[in-house]
């Protein structure tokens, strides 16, 4: 965490970022230094995600892994938490139904410190899955930042790439993939097509 504030009781914390900025990387440093300060943690992962590590681990693009529990929906992290983790760590959370924001709400007033990281915007520019109402709700945000494959500059925007060129505004907004599907652009950079002509967003 990078505040310089200290933080008492239960609290949220929200790793945001497109792909390819390291959140993962840096879920995975929080968790490990829980480990080191003796803390008991817990980690879910979206079971959507199995790019660089299978189901039942965090995976970062860098190669670093954490042990993860797979699920598909808030009610299954409520269902499989272990009633004595003091750290709550999920990654692609994005992925999840909306009710991960109570659950959240619901384990920070408990007196958990819960760690969430996910991409804020969808292959489009817009808002992704919970995120929006998780950043909200959080004691601590920080986003983070790629680096544009066009020109260099930061990137905030998820490039999707079909067949080498920018996807339609109309494909679907979930299509997990890795380099080979996805670029980090900043905004100038960053294309969908609408219609028959790409246009910045």
């Amino acid at each position: 965490m990078n505040s310089t504030f200290q933080l008492t009781g239960g609290w949220v914390e929200v790793i945001a970022g497109s792909m390819f900025s390291g959140k993962s990387e840096e879920l995975i440093r929080r968790v490990r230094r829980s480990m080191i300060a003796k803390k008991r943690v817990q980690v879910f992962k979206s079971h959507l995600d199995n790019r660089y590590s299978g189901v039942f681990s965090v995976g970062s693009h860098d190669g670093r892994t954490v042990d993860a529990i797979p699920v598909d929906s808030a009610s299954q992290v409520a269902v499989r938490l272990d009633p004595f983790a003091q750290v709550i760590a999920i990654d692609e959370v994005q992925f999840l139904d909306d009710g991960i924001v109570d659950v959240a709400a619901d384990l920070a007033l408990r007196g958990r410190r819960v760690i969430l990281a996910g991409i804020d915007s969808d292959f489009r520019g817009e808002p992704f899955g919970p995120m929006p109402k998780l950043m909200c709700q959080a004691e601590v945000v920080d986003k983070l930042h790629a680096i544009c494959v066009m020109c260099g500059a930061p990137a905030s925007r998820n490039q999707r790439l079909i067949d080498g060129k920018p996807a339609h505004w109309d494909s679907p907004q979930i299509m997990v993939g890795g380099t080979e599907s996805y670029e980090a652009r900043c905004r100038a950079c960053h294309k969908v097509l609408k219609g028959d002509q790409p246009s910045l967003l």
